[in-house]
């Protein structure tokens, strides 16, 4: 994440309106996995609360903002199409908590974001598909990071060894996204090349 988006994102005028880093990662991560690229200015404002004016003092601190967030979605896009992705710094499990609060806002923010491309995502890959599968368990494992304390009671109600299965869990993120990303994408470029 750029120095100037950081400062921005710890501006305590703004810090109450903006979504926090971990946060912004994630919504801006499942901007980047969507299968149709979605124009910036139709979901910049969701950054904010969807609110119409932004809460940017100065059209300038805007426009740094949002050439912030494009450069993030850009880096996004490319490692997640490389299969580079890898967890932001911060995102980690917690020996207390099962999972740090960057993880847990991260997983918020992506579910977030997954939202705004839900229809293009269940066009793409619909229930009965195959690849329905692999979105599911994208979707499953960012629902149980966001909420681990019910994972880890439905995990062992199951018999499963919860923390193990946690764990697990946390590091098969990284390859499941690149992999949906990945598949998402061969996916418009097949539809394109029939159309």
């Amino acid at each position: 994440m750029s120095s100037s988006l950081r400062t921005l994102l710890e501006n305590p005028q703004l810090a109450q309106q903006l979504l926090s880093e971990a946060q912004t990662r994630g919504f801006v991560t499942a901007m980047a996995a969507a299968p149709h690229l979605i124009n910036p200015s139709e979901w910049l404002a969701f950054m904010w609360g969807g609110e119409e004016t932004s809460p940017f003092n100065s059209q300038e601190d805007l426009e740094v903002y949002a050439n912030a967030i494009i450069d993030l979605w850009n880096e996004s896009r490319e490692a997640l199409l490389e299969g580079s992705w890898h967890w932001p710094e911060g995102c980690s499990l917690d020996d207390k908590e099962l999972v740090s609060s960057d993880t847990r806002d991260f997983a918020e923010g992506l579910l977030q974001g997954w939202q705004l491309s839900r229809d293009d995502w269940e066009t793409i890959m619909p229930e009965e598909s195959e690849n329905n599968a692999l979105l599911g368990g994208v979707l499953l494992c960012f629902s149980l990071l966001y909420d681990p304390e019910n994972a880890m009671e439905a995990l062992s109600q199951e018999g499963a060894d919860g923390l193990a299965q946690f764990e697990e869990i946390f590091a098969s993120v990284p390859t499941m996204l690149c992999g949906l990303t990945i598949r998402a994408y061969q996916l418009v470029n097949e539809d394109e090349a029939e159309a």
